[in-house]
């Protein structure tokens, strides 16, 4: 049985207000839910069971799952305190079925959108005997990351925090958040204490002699912890750009068979329109992601930005990479600035919010 484990615990606080009320993992991407393309991904990979390392409105993943009638078991094991990602791999590893101590085990990141070959990254680690074999991917400017130098034969030679400076980008080599792991040492993780594996468990195996190797590869690779990565990485799977085996066929936008487009709207750029959402006349949807029951008014303009379920965008409004909280009422001829959260439930009238000035008349003040 080939078993893995997913790190969805986290409460995804870079992608609020979308995620106050569900976890980064259960947000919809490319028509279905983040969670649901990795569960596919596994399970092209002959994965049989997986468990859900959750913490963050743990109930809402077995919801998500309580009709999943797949060939795939999966279990739950839910955190009390938070235990970093190493203690959430050595928790929901108590809920693996298998024993042996050589079994290989991969751990996947709840919030990485990745093209990397599942077999062929187990089949990777085998060949090399490895305690632990990791996802490598290059980035053009690595600062941001933790940095993963290898020797010419993939061995990971250290573990190096965020550069501060050109001269410490050693490598462009990053961990790209998929392992795989011997039984044994994820075993050996301590248990009940927060323990991260970046800071502590993957330099101990590699200072220890153990056999901690990388596999780089130039597959396709983005962390979905941000509004617009997020909004880029649904578009790229409705484009064809990154592949899920959910998506059957590449396309200029993913549109609910429920979903209302008025023949005279642009729906374009890989853009995702939910159920039972109206696109109203004229509108312009580009790169964006549109959640159920969202009206768009006739003329509105929406680019690069998510607009969450039972929402309401005004006629000839603008939208440019903006986060659209769930039931909130934009009101007509509103332009809302790049880079804009607004909160769910908030009502902003017509004409309140814009970056260019306008000929309107001022109102009466009495």
């Amino acid at each position: 049985m080939q078993e893995a484990i997913i790190l969805v615990g986290g409460k995804g606080t870079r992608l609020r207000p979308l995620t106050n009320h569900t976890p980064k993992p259960l947000l919809g991407v490319a028509g279905s839910s983040f969670i649901r393309h990795q569960i596919a991904k596994l399970m092209h990979a002959g994965v049989e069971h997986v468990v859900f390392a959750t913490s963050y409105l743990a109930g809402l993943f077995e919801a998500e799952f309580k009709d999943f009638s797949q060939d795939l078991e999966i279990s739950y094991a839910v955190e009390d305190v938070p235990l970093g990602t190493g203690g959430a791999i050595r928790n929901a590893g108590r809920l693996l079925r298998g024993d042996a101590p050589d079994a290989p085990v991969l751990v996947l990141n709840g919030d990485i959108l990745s093209g990397v070959d599942l077999r062929d990254l187990l089949a990777h680690h085998e060949s090399r005997a490895a305690d632990v074999t990791l996802h490598l991917t290059r980035v053009a400017d690595p600062r941001a990351f933790g940095l993963v130098p290898t020797d010419d034969a993939g061995r990971v030679l250290s573990f190096l925090e965020k550069p501060k400076t050109a001269e410490e980008c050693v490598t462009d080599q990053i961990n790209a958040g998929c392992y795989v792991f011997r039984r044994s040492v994820l075993d050996a993780i301590p248990a009940d204490r927060e323990v991260s594996v970046e800071q502590e468990t993957f330099p101990q195996l590699v200072a220890a002699g153990r056999r901690v190797f990388g596999r780089t590869t130039t597959d396709y690779w983005r962390d979905l912890g941000t509004p617009l990565a997020f909004v880029r990485g649904s578009a790229d799977l409705v484009t064809g750009r990154a592949t899920s085996p959910l998506v059957d066929r590449p396309a200029e936008a993913l549109i609910h068979p429920t979903a209302e487009v008025d023949p005279t709207a642009l729906v374009t750029g890989g853009s995702t329109i939910g159920p039972h959402a109206v696109i109203g006349a004229h509108a312009v949807v580009d790169h964006s992601i549109i959640g159920g029951n969202v009206s768009v008014g006739a003329g509105a303009r929406i680019h690069g930005s998510v607009v969450d379920h039972d929402s309401t965008i005004g006629g000839e409004s603008t939208l440019r990479e903006v986060v659209v909280g769930c039931h909130t009422h934009i009101g007509a001829q509103n332009e809302l600035p790049a880079q804009l959260r607004l909160s769910c439930g908030l009502r902003i009238p017509a004409r309140a919010v814009r970056i260019t000035a306008t000929a309107a008349a001022c109102p009466t003040v009495h």
